[in-house]
This record gives C-alpha cells, structure tokens and sequence, in this order.
C-alpha cells in the first residue's frame, strides 16, 4: 500500500483527519502513540504512562491519539496485532476506545501464541462497559480488519519503525511519561 493509495474499509468513530488513529480529548496539544496491541514495550508504555496521559486529558492539555498497527501479526497464530486493533477501532463507535486500549494491554497475551479469541475480545468490551450492541458483530465479521494494515502503512511512510513511537507536536520523543509531560509543556508555552 502506498501513502498516497486510499482506505477502502470503515473507519472507526473517532479517527483523526488523516484516518490513521483515534483522538479522545480536545486538548491544544497532540500526543501521537504508534501502538501494537501485542507489544510488550507498547504494554509497558501504557501501563507507566496511564496517570499522565489522564491527567493531561482531564487538564483539557492534550488530544491522544492511538495509532493500532500491526507489526506483530507474524508472532501470533491468529493475527492478534489486527484482531485487537480492529476491536479497539469497534469499541471507538461505542465511545470506549481508551478505556478498551488500556484493558487489551492489561490483558496481553504473550507473543507467539493465539491471542485473545473473538468471545474475549467481545466480553473485554463488555468489561470496560462498551455499550454498542453492534460491537460485538464488527469484532465476529471483522469490520475493521482491514484498518490497522492501513495505519501500519502509512506511519512506516512517516518514518515510524517500532512500537510504541511517541510524537508530542509532530516532535518524536521517547515513551516516557515525564518527558511527555514537559514536550507538552514546551509546546504550550
């Protein structure tokens, strides 16, 4: 897929202009975090960087925007990376793609094996409180399969080699929590 070629799928609820990722929050800044659910270092990322990114979105400071790709597909046995990328962007139409992003990291399996099936993916919606009774259908059809396949193609043409990639105002930095906090902070000032 070229940058230039066109998505030819649904887009979740949510996505961003370019279509690559999907914002919760309206904040003045933009946090960029190209992601794989199946990731141990995005898992990582997540779980240290969770207050922060909360605080910042309750100060109204930051719009975050996830980017699902799918690196990994090649170390499970099912297409994880895309499985749980496609059900992030399904949970989105439901208004809980942050909630349902932190929850498939929390509940991460190890790379090389199955992944969470369909049903877990399905009841992980019902956990975080996903209320679209459509979601369950996109996750068992595969809705947004094709998505994370376009994401991935288009942050690998914006120079994006490895999960997780942090850009905080179009600057890369490192996934780090404090240093988040203070590129916000120069972008503010």
């Amino acid at each position: 897929m070229t940058q230039n070629q066109t998505l030819q799928s649904p887009v979740p609820r949510g996505a961003t202009e370019d279509k690559t990722g999907i914002a919760v929050g309206a904040g003045p800044v933009d946090v960029d975090a190209y992601i794989d659910f199946q990731c141990p270092f995005c898992k990582q990322f997540e779980l240290n960087s969770r207050n922060v990114i909360d605080r910042l979105l309750d100060r109204e400071m930051i719009r975050f925007i996830r980017h699902p790709m799918n690196f990994l597909d090649a170390m499970s046995a099912n297409h994880y990376s895309t499985r749980a990328a496609a059900a992030a962007a399904a949970a989105a139409d439901g208004d809980r793609f942050h909630e349902y992003s932190y929850a498939l990291f929390q509940s991460q399996p190890p790379e090389g094996g199955f992944g969470l099936s369909d049903d877990q993916l399905i009841t992980l919606g019902r956990v975080v409180g996903v209320a679209d009774p459509s979601f369950a259908e996109h996750v068992k059809s595969g809705t947004y399969v094709s998505w994370p396949s376009f994401v991935t193609a288009r942050a690998t043409a914006r120079g994006v080699g490895g999960t997780p990639s942090v850009f905080v105002a179009d600057k890369a930095i490192p996934a780090r929590p404090d240093l988040i906090v203070a590129a916000v902070d120069r972008a503010m000032h």
